[in-house]
């Protein structure tokens, strides 16, 4: 073949080449799975806020932000972001478990912690919100009112110990129940002030599920849940043999192993004071 021939081959291999890579670029959806629960106006900037039911939900709701520059309509990939939820009672107000917020693992401008909401109005109403967030060294907050319907169970327990201390304990897995042992997640938190709540840790849950519109039988296998140090939540086996409701009681014990809520399920006392439920 003569070399004039060969020469525009080549060019036309090349083309396709380059053609086809740029057809294979796809862009990467960093929300997918989540829905949009709100957005927040401050300036030139416009927080969303993302969880996968889009809705906050008393209890635990972990939540995923992104925050996009409204002239150049791109999103910020390195700004350090923090919250206050708060509650307005009719003579006081109060906060809530929450974490800090951090960089979603994978991600470049999502960003995500948790909130533990412990109480709404009927409503939804009541709470709100203040993010502080900071890009390229200048400070920025905006505060804005948000809704909070209540879960259909009892998915959070707030409570006063008998060591004269406020605790709120609230599920966060099993998500998805199932007829099996179940991990079993919480977070137990202790009232310092009416702002906050820090963990608490290396204390005691100890956990006795019963189905109570089924002779309140329990289950075999259970474990009671300990104190993980690589997240700070607690981890136990819950076993699930039937679908329907179950109620998960609960007592709460320190490192002493004193009592400090709850109570044992015996024929004479069929559900502990201290409880969450599941039905599935």
């Amino acid at each position: 073949m003569k070399l004039k021939y060969i020469l525009p081959i080549a060019f036309i291999a090349l083309f396709f080449s380059c053609s086809s890579d740029d057809d294979n670029t796809t862009t990467i959806n960093e929300i997918e799975g989540l829905e949009l629960i709100q957005t927040i106006i401050n300036g030139n900037e416009t927080i969303e806020l993302y969880n996968e039911k889009g809705m906050f939900e008393t209890g635990y709701n972990m939540i995923s932000l992104r925050i996009k520059d409204n002239t150049s309509d791109t999103y910020i990939e390195d700004a350090t972001l923090s919250w206050m939820p708060v509650m307005q009672m009719p003579t006081m107000q109060h906060s809530c478990p929450k974490s800090s917020i951090a960089k979603a693992l994978g991600k470049d401008t999502v960003y995500e912690g948790f909130i533990i909401y412990q109480m709404t109005n009927t409503d939804g109403s009541g709470w709100s919100l203040t993010l502080n967030y900071n890009i390229d060294g200048t400070d920025y907050s905006v505060t804005e009112t948000i809704s909070v319907m209540q879960y259909e169970n009892q998915n959070i327990a707030s409570f006063m110990g008998s060591d004269d201390s406020r605790y709120i304990v609230a599920l966060v897995e099993p998500k998805d129940p199932s007829i099996a042992i179940n991990t079993m997640k919480v977070g137990l938190f202790k009232m310092q002030n009416m702002m906050t709540f820090p963990v608490v840790e290396d204390y005691t849950i100890t956990l006795d599920p019963r189905m109570p519109g089924m002779g309140n039988h329990s289950s075999p296998n259970n474990t009671d849940l300990t104190f993980n140090n690589a997240d700070n939540f607690y981890y136990g086996d819950l076993s699930l043999t039937m679908t329907g409701y179950w109620k998960l009681n609960l007592k709460l014990m320190n490192e002493s192993d004193t009592v400090l809520k709850g109570e044992d399920v015996t024929e004479e006392n069929e559900s502990s004071s201290l409880y969450l439920e599941l039905e599935f």
